[in-house]
């Protein structure tokens, strides 16, 4: 992966000058190689060498912002250039924004990129460009008053900015535009410009719309699936169904007799126990002159498979390791211990006891994998839906021979990630073949190939257990987790702890109960598991926030006020794992009594309707969801679904609006019907029918959003809308109905036990 370069301040902004003289204005680090071709030609100069271009400014004042970033429906390319468009002090009916190319770069401390961090994951844009892209706004809009004051020989202390012009004391105006020439010939400041404080934000915090949303809505966005060449052979693909099976043998004179078949190619698959580096399975790849031609060509193909070492391999089995794993004498991997959770539980007025299960999930991206590859002697070039560019540049680096320098890779908007476009295993398929073939091509998955060649959310079994003292207070917590490890063949997680996203140190109650233990077991599984939304925590908030609502059950407490006296007094705790360093209890005491308020907790129903409520703390924000449900029959109704989020300062609120809104319809679906399941060693759903999404029916009509104002450093919205949501469902579910869901999907289990 490329890393960031310390330096110093001179080499954080470069400015230029087109031969048209527009001034651009971007990122250049010291001893770089020439940037890579690829970049949009709104952002291109004939000056232009090293430049890293964020910004750039047309003589008649035309404003185009470069968008950094994988852009996969989380709104990077809208909130990326308000940061710099806000600093800068145009309005934001100026501004074009164009998304930027992968910008590797080497340089004497090793590969980066030009524009900075380039991969989407674990809601961190905002987090780690708040402070830089304004930067970047904030110098540019300097240098354009130093010009300013230059040609006016006035001081640039008496000049303001507004609306893409510099204006005087006396009212005079200079476009931006008409100072660009002048501006350019100006040195940055060594130190850091002075930014906006949040009362001057003029974009940063107001509702804007997606940047491309014409295009989306008109059909005119073009995903990576969108993307053809004129030359390029289609390729689909016949995928091993075994997990680690191999190839045995296969007859294509059928396939070769399809009308647009062009050739047949024998693909290998990864080496059992080793790192997941290249294609999951092995497979025979069909080339042809359209989609069609070669998925007819797949359908006509005769292989036969050999079965993999996992060939035994089921869920029901895998439950029965998990449970005797807990059942056992076996001490597992301590995760974390404070005091001394046996003491308690033996001094204990009171134990309760829970155990919750989590089934494998696939990603179900709306738009599948797909990649249009080029290889040639002296480079390459990917078109594809990407989170992790970094990673497709070492996989075609590595699979090819070539430098990394002379790889472009143009960025696309995605259908969707989720965590699924981390990896690269597409990728590294449309490499392979396009080299045997020595053709350009572009590899289509199917939804079927989607849903039955996916790295996993893992599978587990969480065994929880509270003590209790006369005064119903709790004193110990036990929470040992039984799960397929998500590191299983991941080179990137090397040296990472067994139990990294399926159990946290420090997520709730860590801190706030005197006597804590939690415990990880081991799972074998021969599954691939990989990044999820939200990772972590969609995989134990369901069990953490069903079993507070049990406890509170079994004690006649109220649920919401237990959760607040856990809490305890407002502080900060300390916090190791993705979005700390610190747990604010007092934000997430505020979303969890901000959303009761909203639901109407404590009002007594007699309707048969029930009500449930949870609250989590997800990469550095608080969420809280409350439902109101009914079970009609064999039907869940969902008549209101509320969602209350603490995002830190928000920089644009609509965005925020819809990623908790799609999070929480995401958890909901999640929650209700989905679950991956393995039998024989081979995935049991292959299409929506056996993996069924969230039909509008079972929707609710509307999820009622609330962002709590906060003056906290910004953190991403994308996936604190997921993890409380089935908590808070099931608890609903129980509150209609007092059956306790424990196992997921709760459709399915509310079903059997209704």
């Amino acid at each position: 992966m490329s890393s960031p370069v310390a330096t110093g301040r001179r080499h954080f902004l470069a400015i230029s000058l087109s031969a048209s003289g527009a001034l651009l204005l971007g990122l250049r680090w010291a001893h770089a190689d020439p940037a890579p071709a690829g970049l949009p030609p709104e952002l291109l100069g004939d000056d232009l060498t090293e430049l890293g271009p964020f910004l750039r400014i047309e003589r008649d004042n035309r404003i185009v912002i470069g968008a950094r970033g994988c852009e996969v429906g989380q709104g990077v390319m809208t909130s990326l250039p308000m940061l710099i468009a806000d600093e800068l002090d145009v309005d934001w009916s100026q501004v074009r924004v164009v998304q930027l190319p992968y910008g590797y770069i080497e340089t004497d401390n090793g590969p980066s990129n030009k524009y900075g961090h380039h991969g989407s994951v674990g809601d961190s844009s905002i987090a780690d460009d708040w402070k830089q892209l304004r930067e970047a706004g904030a110098t540019a809009r300097w240098l354009l008053v130093q010009a300013a004051a230059r040609d006016w020989n006035l001081p640039p202390e008496q000049l303001r900015t507004e609306s893409g012009q510099v204006i005087a004391p006396d009212g005079r105006k200079l476009t931006y535009g008409a100072l660009a020439r002048s501006a350019a010939s100006i040195t940055p400041p060594d130190q850091p410009v002075k930014l906006k404080t949040p009362q001057q934000f003029r974009i940063i915090g107001k509702p804007t719309r997606t940047a491309d949303a014409r295009d989306i809505v008109i059909g005119g966005s073009h995903f990576g699936i969108d993307e053809y060449a004129a030359d390029a052979l289609v390729v689909v693909i016949a995928r091993c169904p075994h997990l680690d099976g191999t190839l045995d043998s296969f007859d294509d004179r059928e396939t070769r007799r399809v009308a647009g078949v062009k050739d047949v190619i024998a693909m290998p698959g990864p080496k059992p126990d080793e790192p997941f580096s290249g294609p999951l399975a092995a497979g025979v790849a069909v080339l042809a002159e359209n989609t069609w031609a070669a998925l007819q060509g797949r359908e006509k193909l005769k292989v036969t498979w050999k079965p993999g070492p996992w060939s035994k391999e089921s869920s029901g089995a895998l439950a029965v390791v998990a449970h005797a794993l807990l059942d056992g004498a076996d001490s597992g991997v301590s995760v974390r211990n404070d005091g001394n959770f046996a003491a308690a539980r033996k001094q204990a007025r009171q134990t309760i006891e829970a155990r919750y299960e989590m089934p494998f999930l696939a990603h179900a991206t709306m738009e599948p994998p797909a990649a249009l590859i080029e290889i040639k002697q002296d480079g390459a070039r990917l078109v594809a839906s990407l989170q992790d560019p970094d990673g497709a540049s070492e996989v075609i680096a590595r699979l090819t021979g070539l430098a990394r320098k002379d790889i472009e890779i143009r960025l696309i908007r995605g259908g969707g990630g989720f965590g699924r476009r981390l990896e690269n295993d597409y990728v590294a398929e449309a490499v392979i073949v396009a080299k045997a073939a020595g053709k350009r091509v572009k590899l289509m998955w199917t939804r079927e190939d989607d849903l039955a060649h996916d790295f996993y959310r893992p599978f587990g079994v969480h065994a929880m257990a509270a003590t209790l003292d006369r005064k119903k207070h709790v004193t110990g917590w036990s929470h040992r987790c039984a799960a397929t490890p998500r590191n299983y063949r991941d080179a990137s997680l090397k040296g990472k702890p067994v139990y990294i996203d399926c159990l946290e140190p420090d997520d709730f109650p860590a801190g706030l109960v005197a006597n804590l233990d939690k415990t990880f077991y081991s799972v074998t599984s021969g599954m691939p598991r990989g990044s999820s939304r939200a990772p972590l925590h969609t995989f134990h908030a369901f069990a953490v926030q069903s079993f507070i609502d049990e406890i509170a059950v079994a004690t006649k407490q109220d649920a919401v006020k237990l959760r607040l006296d856990l809490l305890g007094e407002p502080r900060q705790i300390p916090y190791q794992g993705h979005g700390g360093p610190t747990f604010d209890t007092s934000r997430l005491a505020n979303v969890l009594k901000t959303c009761a308020e909203k639901i109407g907790w404590g009002t007594r129903r007699n309707d048969g309707h029930g009500i449930g409520i949870a609250c989590h703390f997800t990469s550095g924000g608080y969420a809280a969801h409350a439902f109101e449900v009914s079970v009609e029959g064999r039907d869940l109704r969902i008549h209101r679904a509320v969602c209350v989020a603490d995002v830190g300062r928000v920089v644009n609120p609509l965005g925020v609006e819809a990623q908790i809104m799609g999070g929480t319809i995401d958890g909901i679906s999640t929650a209700l019907d989905l679950a991956i399941t393995v039998k024989g060693g081979q995935v049991q759903q292959h299409n929506f029918p056996e993996y069924p999404l969230l039909r509008m029916a079972q929707a609710p009509r509307s999820v009622e959003v609330e962002v709590v104002e906060s003056t906290a450093e910004p953190s991403g919205a994308g996936n604190m809308g997921v993890p409380s949501a089935a908590p808070a469902l099931a608890n609903a579910v129980y509150a209609a109905t007092t059956v306790r869901v424990r196992k997921l999907p709760l459709m399915a289990e509310l079903m059997r036990m209704l």
